[in-house]
């Protein structure tokens, strides 16, 4: 069963988490600090002082509450979603799906050019049913029993898509845990998924690299996420022990994913608000808070573990459905070589962006959107 939703967190719940960021006790950093040791005090102080006094969550809710979103169980699961349906006669189903530390949030203001593209100069024949679910345990979907990766999730989402909604097929679309969802969605479920999007690659081919330049790809990428993998090892191996901290201090939980924000974006002068105003960083943040999930957002990276970790299995054979890789050059996970995704994908569309990072839907909605019509009319 289907049923409507709307999202409307009470006015004491929101009181508490200002009157938490108000009486934050700062404290001393290095002098020299600036990024370079994790979040910016005088960010986090300024962006604070903002939250206190100007931010207003109830514009952020209008802003969800504008499209049709829904709950509906999936292997026993509450699953939150938004959907939207295109305009014309023949829209293509869309499952666009964010990460961690980003929520539905990254695609609210590309929704409504995906499903009626004839409102921004384009064309009604490239619509899309457009789905964007909450991810399990994050936001306003409701968190399995214990840790899931994004394999059991993908299961999920076809279910969701097929079996709820009663699509024949569809296409996934997803950077960051998304991209992994995707990836799973089209080894496990090639029948019903019928095409990829994606603008992160996260899981890698079992036989490693092959090639010299993909050997030079993986050294380069390893020492690259060196200065990374702290949240990841984390988050992977002792989640609980973080949430105790964590769920009392939306100071906190805003320094920790405001750190992905600047450290994985295009910025301009090293300036997050290049990129990004303090209100889009605060209401993503403020959805973790809201509905207590930055403990069970942060399973995934548990579950993955479970379920094998970065690699795909021993017998893994190439996915057969279409795939559109778009490439950011800002993207905090490194590409590797064409040989390499060759392995792994049939790829059918690849396009280098000009600019733009991890978070591609909020740093640049256009090139995505138009990337993701493109592919799509491949597949029409």
């Amino acid at each position: 069963m289907v049923k409507p939703f709307k999202v409307n967190i009470s006015n004491k719940v929101i009181k508490e988490i200002k009157n938490k960021v108000k009486k934050y006790p700062w404290h001393e950093m290095p002098k020299d600090g600036g990024w370079k040791y994790g979040t910016n005090l005088n960010y986090m102080k300024k962006i604070s002082n903002y939250w206190v006094k100007k931010f207003d969550w109830k514009k952020q809710e209008d802003k969800i509450n504008k499209f049709s979103n829904f709950i509906t169980k999936v292997d026993k699961i509450n699953i939150h979603f938004i959907h939207e349906k295109g305009s014309g006669d023949k829209p293509m189903p869309l499952l666009i799906m964010h990460g961690w530390p980003g929520s539905i949030f990254e695609f609210l203001h590309i929704i409504e050019k995906l499903a009626h593209p004839e409102r921004f100069g384009g064309k009604e024949e490239d619509s899309f049913d457009v789905i964007v679910p909450s991810l399990p345990g994050f936001g306003f979907s409701d968190p399995p029993t214990r840790p899931i990766g994004p394999r059991k999730m993908a299961n999920i989402f076809n279910s969701l898509m097929t079996k709820n909604l009663g699509y024949k097929n569809y296409l996934a679309q997803g950077g960051d845990w998304g991209a992994s969802i995707s990836n799973w969605l089209g080894y496990d479920h090639s029948k019903t998924c019928k095409g990829l999007h994606l603008n992160c690659l996260t899981m890698r081919h079992p036989s490693g690299p092959q090639t010299q330049e993909e050997k030079d790809w993986q050294t380069k990428f390893d020492k690259d996420q060196i200065m990374q993998d702290g949240y990841r090892t984390q988050q992977a191996t002792k989640p609980q022990t973080l949430s105790y901290g964590m769920m009392d201090s939306p100071i906190g939980v805003a320094a920790w994913i405001l750190e992905k924000f600047y450290f994985w974006s295009d910025l301009k002068k090293d300036d997050i608000e290049s990129v990004y105003s303090k209100e889009t960083l605060l209401a993503n943040i403020m959805v973790y808070l809201v509905t207590r999930t930055f403990n069970t957002a942060s399973w995934i990276y548990y579950g993955r573990r479970e379920e094998g970790g970065r690699f795909f299995p021993k017998n893994f054979k190439k996915i057969n459905v279409p795939t559109a890789i778009a490439m950011f050059p800002a993207e905090m996970s490194s590409w590797p070589p064409k040989s390499y995704l060759d392995r792994i994908f049939d790829i059918t569309r690849s396009t280098k962006m000009l600019k733009g990072g991890h978070f591609a839907a909020l740093e640049q909605p256009d090139l995505l959107v138009n990337d993701i019509k493109e592919f799509a009319r491949t597949l029409r």
